[in-house]
């Protein structure tokens, strides 16, 4: 791997290429998500939204974070790559307002040594399918649960992240490779990828106006909604946007972000199965990855 250095965003123009990261916890050791490269050329303030560029001066990706625990600039560094942001600006110059990020609608975990022994591969590679989006892209093109994809258009992937990678340099409507392996057998479908499904826009909100959540404003999830707020596009139940200032929702505790998954035992998809929820109810919700149950007081 060549060396690379990194170089600040220009400050006479703030905010320019400038990119954000998606904090799933701010507790965590390592709260960055999504697809980066990872490096440790030094990131100094000001570096996000520069060029991180190899010793032949090539731009290999776009400076965004640093993880340090000192809080200066020595640390690993990640850069979104420049394959990806190629995509983003030549979408605003052919004037597009917001980029569309394809799917696949396969949810799967890397091949551990442990599994590639269990079903006797030479060796641990591919990302082993455990989910299928009824309907989306994959399911269209007969992948099933438990196959094994090796390779999206020749190049190989090993986890969720270098999948959602390789299927994101496409645009919606695009046609992917996808080499899997089914019963010891490798084989190759093409998949058409499609924008994910649903609407992402929080303003779409509705006011819980009775009941014991009164003044949460509440939206069902969808695959689009939840990848917009860095979280799973499988996942299912109703997301808490926004609770109103003194309202009942906010004296019981819940915040913006929190995720209803159940209520009573019973699993929350809508928004109307929030309404009127009664003092004493059992309500199950998710908060920064971790899963909460409590009775509504």
């Amino acid at each position: 791997r060549s060396p690379s250095m990194s170089t600040s965003a220009p400050p006479e123009l703030p905010g320019l290429m400038a990119a954000s990261v998606w904090m799933n916890d701010p507790e965590s050791e390592m709260p960055v998500s999504g697809s980066f490269i990872q490096t440790d050329a030094a990131i100094n303030p000001g570096n996000s939204g520069g060029a991180l560029v190899d010793m032949d001066g090539d731009l290999i990706g776009i400076n965004t974070a640093i993880f340090s625990r000192s809080g200066s600039s020595s640390g690993v560094g990640f850069a979104i790559p420049a394959s990806m942001v190629k995509r983003v600006v030549d979408s605003a110059v052919g004037g597009a307002t917001a980029v569309v990020r394809p799917w696949l609608g396969v949810k799967g975990q890397g091949v551990s040594a442990d599994i590639a022994r269990s079903l006797g591969l030479e060796r641990p590679q591919g990302l082993v399918v455990s989910d299928v989006y009824a309907n989306g892209p994959a399911a269209k093109a007969g992948i099933r649960e438990g196959d094994i994809i090796t390779a999206v258009d020749g190049q190989e992937v090993n986890d969720q992240g270098g999948l959602n990678f390789r299927v994101g340099a496409h645009d919606p409507n695009d046609t992917a490779e996808i080499t899997l392996l089914r019963d010891g057998r490798t084989q190759t479908v093409r998949a058409r990828v499609e924008r994910l499904p649903g609407n992402a826009d929080l303003e779409r909100a509705t006011t819980i106006q009775s009941g014991a959540l009164t003044g949460a404003q509440v939206l069902s999830l969808n695959p689009a909604l939840a990848d917009s707020l860095g979280g799973d596009p499988f996942a299912s139940g109703v997301i808490i946007s926004r609770i109103q200032r003194g309202s009942y929702a906010n004296r019981i505790g819940l915040q913006g972000g929190d995720l209803i998954v159940s209520l009573n035992g019973r699993a929350v998809t809508a928004t109307s199965a929030l309404t009127n929820v009664q003092r004493g109810a059992e309500i199950t919700i998710e908060r920064r990855g971790q899963r909460i149950t409590g009775r509504v007081r």
